[in-house]
């Protein structure tokens, strides 16, 4: 069977920015179906519009599926994990946003973090947790990174300078997230 990973963009992203081609052309080297959706943004960003356009993908959806999210990407899966009815695989969280401000974007994505989340529904529903994130990520402070590990009851990844994992800070190309995805392959 082959294996089913989404790569889950932030606010003002798209498929084919940051690490997304470089990461989806490896995991597709290893054998796996990798899906990068467009979600509305920064536009109709809401949580709401973000499921209607996830949920087309349903069929995609199983117990062996993995989730990348980036930024509100992994906003947006913890709010997935806390409706599913699918236990998942895995799923990484890079340099996300709970609500631990400064976050740069808040106003734009305070519909997905207002609410506060369903840590014990969010950790029913998948196998496998990875959190990373920057000690300078200008965009998302590092509480967020340290408080969202702690609630999922992992250990934060700590990356120095990373920026926010995204092209600005050098990042088209991300190793150590392929590394750790494949290990679990």
């Amino acid at each position: 069977m082959m294996r089913n990973i989404f790569i889950i963009h932030g606010t003002a992203g798209y498929p084919e920015e940051n690490w997304f081609p470089w990461l989806k052309q490896k995991l597709e080297g290893l054998g796996c179906n990798v899906i990068v959706p467009q979600f509305p943004t920064p536009q109709n960003q809401t949580p709401e519009s973000w499921f209607k356009v996830f949920l087309k993908y349903k069929k995609h959806l199983t117990s062996d599926t993995i989730i990348i999210g980036h930024s509100l990407g992994g906003t947006f899966l913890l709010r997935f994990l806390e409706n599913s009815t699918i236990k998942i695989k895995a799923a990484f969280f890079v340099a996300v946003p709970i609500g631990i401000k400064p976050i740069k974007n808040y106003k734009t994505d305070k519909l997905f973090l207002e609410n506060a989340f369903d840590w014990a529904a969010i950790k029913k529903n998948c196998h496998k947790f990875f959190v990373f994130h920057s000690d300078n990520d200008p965009f998302v402070c590092v509480g967020n990174g340290e408080h969202l590990s702690k609630n999922l009851d992992v250990k934060l990844i700590l990356v120095s300078e990373a920026g926010h994992f995204n092209k600005v800070a050098g990042y088209t190309e991300f190793p150590l997230l392929l590394e750790k995805i494949k290990k679990i392959l």
